[in-house]
């Protein structure tokens, strides 16, 4: 697993974790990686400082070095035991709210609907054309089989993907 840094192009930060940096650059690729503030699929990796065994080899600790140095060994031992500064600000206590808000809501939706897994296109249709019984539903679906629903006048929606969802 990886995490890295990102910032979408209306200069929102957060993290994600990728199982490889080869499944990033493909997600990334085909617009899956998106800003979970604004939705934005124009994402990309911003500065993430390494992070670096201390020589006791038990704890891990991020290095922060100020703008502009080089990062050079003697650089990272001068900062690494160095305290983080760290503040909240009333927009991240705010974007939490919303993130426990959207949840809610989301943990409402799926647990008012059916959950039919691969199958989700397929049920999909047959519900909008009077074939199955009409109910709420929720599964998993391609882009091309999403597309394929808009195209068959199938309203479905997305279910809004959360930051401790890819943790």
């Amino acid at each position: 697993m990886i995490r890295y840094r990102l910032e979408c192009a209306a200069g929102h930060g957060f993290e994600a974790w990728f199982a490889s940096s080869d499944t990033y650059d493909r997600q990334e690729a085909a617009g899956d990686v998106t800003c979970p503030v604004c939705g934005d699929a124009r994402v990309r990796k911003a500065l993430m400082a390494p992070s670096i065994a201390t020589s006791r080899g038990r704890e891990t600790r991020a290095l922060h070095l100020p703008a502009g140095e080089p990062g050079t060994e003697h650089a990272a031992e001068e900062h690494a035991t160095e305290p983080q500064q760290v503040m909240a600000t009333p927009e991240s206590a705010a974007l939490r709210e919303l993130h426990r808000s959207m949840r809610a809501l989301r943990d409402q939706m799926l647990a008012k609907s059916e959950y039919v897994g691969p199958r989700f296109a397929e049920e999909a249709r047959k519900i909008h054309f009077e074939e199955a019984p009409n109910r709420g539903i929720h599964g998993e679906a391609t882009r091309e089989e999403v597309a394929e629903l808009a195209e068959d006048g199938v309203d479905v929606l997305p279910l809004p993907r959360l930051p401790d969802d890819l943790s």
